[in-house]
């Protein structure tokens, strides 16, 4: 075990490096400082000193990747890349182009990101599926039929419309809930509970949709005959030896979902003004505030590729046939 986890750490090195170079090459290449400036200042018709200045006050003014004009070990050091990039590898994400600590507001917002998408993670994914093993439970009748057709229905309708139909009716017309803001306290919940419901209802079209499909494949299998054959009722058959036999690909679906654990839902906490990492993103993109934006994207990929590796050693836990070498 502890040899598969070294190589797959090592696996993530070169990932992180090409997303790393990558990531530099679209804000520093692509488009280059110059651009910043002129994106930033605001203006048509910006004159060379104000671009000089904004890019000097960022350490923007810097070469790319070797720097000619110094010496030694300045050569690299004294570069764009080393001083804007380079520290990602050990999360120190400096400052932003507004000059805020980058890290510390990052502190600051991961806990409203985590009280809601934590929960929302937990009870989405209890919710669908349960609900799909109901679903093939009734297979092939009514109930099925008319809770796939609700589910399409509940695919077809945007995110939006739950968000904005949400905070009119239960914010404004009912008055049971904020309709935005957050406070840390006793009473966060009473500005997570919308939020919260929105998100799991939002995902449970698509969500059924996926766990049926999954358990459709199981139930037709020799284990699940084997299983009725020796007198098992449905419910322990389809809850215990169906949903484990799918736990896999279960798992496998929830990794995609991880980095949002901490990096927010950027449209609830958007709309909800909840000060997370999601609308502390959508911020930034709009301030074009680039400096954020990198170390956001540096940060999911980061999260994303731990969480491949969280799945792989929880594969052993729900599947003893598999064996990490």
């Amino acid at each position: 075990m502890s040899a598969y986890l070294i190589r797959r750490l090592l696996y993530a090195v070169p990932l992180l490096l090409g997303v790393n170079i990558l990531t530099f090459l679209l804000f520093f290449v692509v488009n280059t400082p110059d651009d910043m400036a002129r994106m930033q200042l605001g203006q048509k018709r910006v004159g060379p000193e104000a671009i000089l200045d904004w890019k000097h006050e960022r350490g923007y003014d810097l070469p790319l990747l070797w720097n000619e004009g110094a010496e030694g070990t300045a050569q690299v050091t004294e570069t764009i890349f080393y001083q804007k990039s380079v520290g990602l590898f050990l999360f120190r994400f400096g400052r932003s182009d507004q000059g805020r600590d980058i890290g510390a507001d990052i502190r600051t917002r991961m806990w409203p990101s985590l009280a809601i998408a934590t929960p929302s993670l937990v009870l989405g994914v209890t919710v669908n599926v349960s609900l799909a093993l109901l679903v093939v439970l009734f297979r092939l009748t009514y109930l099925e039929f008319w809770g796939m057709a609700l589910c399409v229905a509940l695919m077809s309708v945007s995110s939006l419309f739950y968000i904005i139909g949400g905070q009119y009716l239960f914010g404004k017309l009912l008055q049971l809930v904020p309709i935005s803001g957050y406070d840390g306290g006793r009473d966060a919940w009473r500005f997570l509970i919308l939020p919260l419901t929105i998100s799991v209802i939002s995902g449970i079209g698509s969500g059924v949709r996926w766990y049926r499909t999954l358990f459709l494949d199981e139930v037709e299998k020799d284990y699940v005959r084997t299983a009725r054959a020796k007198g098992l009722g449905e419910l322990r058959v389809l809850f215990t030896h169906v949903l484990r036999n799918a736990l896999i690909p279960i798992l496998t679906g929830i990794v995609v979902l991880l980095p949002l654990l901490f990096t927010g839902s950027l449209l609830n906490e958007s709309f909800f003004a909840i000060p997370g990492l999601g609308s502390y993103t959508i911020d930034a993109i709009q301030q074009q505030d680039f400096a954020i934006v990198r170390s956001m994207v540096y940060l999911g990929s980061t999260l994303y590729i731990l969480g491949l590796l969280l799945t792989d050693i929880s594969y052993t836990l729900v599947d003893p046939r598999v064996r990490l070498h």
